[in-house]
């Protein structure tokens, strides 16, 4: 009876553990359109685009007569980590359209690990573009927003004009190669446990994911109304769960096409120097894939860029894009 007693209060305490943990991260809604037009300057539009399987958040900005641009956020960021890259292109002229990926923020969220597979994420990708009346548009992505990006120009060629991705290897660029670069990785094995990675995250107001933002990043890029943006995207019904379930899906589920997956599509690689998670002699070796494809090796920069130092993404995004005249500049029709 006295081991029992101990037991029940074991659990008694480890069940309180868990309820303050999850409470502890409990966010308000916040208005992240409403706080990156202020910072930004630049008008924004938010709607709800159906583009297939799921409906998509989505973010607008610039001329609608543009040429369309798609930008890919990464993890744990949502689309609200473009918005200074957004609005140089917006004053260049492009239309700038940014998705919640989904499972972020205010995106659906499917619940079957299956919906997030690559290939999955990449038709929402040519969805959203078709779905917004173009038959092609540029395309960037960064971290996981990058592989998405890969696998989209890699299954749908026609949809994407020019390409330009951040910080993210070719899929078959880690084949038969052993990086010498040190980065962070546990994170992938600690996201496939039951449960504990969501609890986890919440503790103390979001401090394992805003630690490794600030410790991993230029000094000042992630201050704390920034922050705050994010801890609400995390939050946003359950938001921090099916963000994970990219990584389970693809560590469970996901297999590696046949075949050299070349890349036609004109595309510029970026490597930033002091990238913490992505090994830079990796993303080096997408060349070998390209038919039309350059690297471009930035002076300054972590894993977080385009946070950082958003006018220079945005003035090479300006720069490449601006290279081509052959994109139909169609004019949107409505979306939902």
């Amino acid at each position: 009876m006295k081991l029992l007693r101990i037991l029940l209060i074991v659990a008694a305490f480890l069940g309180i553990g868990v309820l303050i943990g999850h409470v502890s991260g409990n966010q308000p809604e916040r208005d992240s359109v409403g706080a990156a037009e202020a910072e930004i300057g630049v008008r924004l539009e938010s709607r709800r685009i159906d583009v297939g399987d799921v409906t998509l958040h989505v973010v607008l900005a610039g001329p609608e007569d543009g040429p369309p641009v798609v930008l890919l956020h990464g993890f744990p960021e949502f689309w609200y980590a473009w918005r200074g890259p957004m609005a140089v292109l917006a004053k260049a002229g492009f239309r700038v359209i940014v998705p919640d990926q989904r499972g972020y923020n205010e995106s659906d969220k499917p619940e079957d690990l299956e919906a997030y597979v690559i290939d999955e994420l990449a038709d929402d990708v040519a969805g959203l573009i078709e779905a917004l009346g173009y038959e092609k548009a540029h395309l960037s992505g960064h971290d996981w927003g990058g592989g998405v990006a890969w696998r989209t120009v890699i299954r749908h060629p026609n949809r994407v004009d020019r390409f330009v991705v951040i910080d993210t290897p070719h899929p078959k660029a880690g084949e038969g190669f052993e990086s010498e670069e040190d980065t962070v990785d546990w994170y992938r094995t600690f996201i496939q446990l039951p449960w504990l990675p969501g609890w986890a995250a919440r503790v103390a107001d979001w401090s394992l994911l805003t630690g490794t933002l600030r410790d991993t990043s230029r000094p000042g890029t992630f201050p704390e109304d920034v922050m705050d943006q994010y801890r609400s995207a995390w939050d946003n019904h359950g938001a921090i769960t099916t963000m994970g379930d990219w990584y389970r899906a693809s560590f469970r589920l996901g297999e590696q096409p046949e075949g050299e997956m070349r890349v036609s599509t004109p595309t510029l690689v970026l490597v930033a120097p002091d990238d913490a998670f992505i090994p830079g002699d990796m993303t080096r070796r997408s060349l070998a894939f390209l038919d039309d494809g350059e690297i471009r090796e930035l002076e300054r920069g972590s894993h977080w860029v385009i946070q950082e130092d958003p006018q220079l993404i945005g003035d090479i995004l300006v720069e490449f894009f601006s290279r081509s005249s052959a994109i139909d500049e169609t004019e949107e029709p409505g979306a939902d």
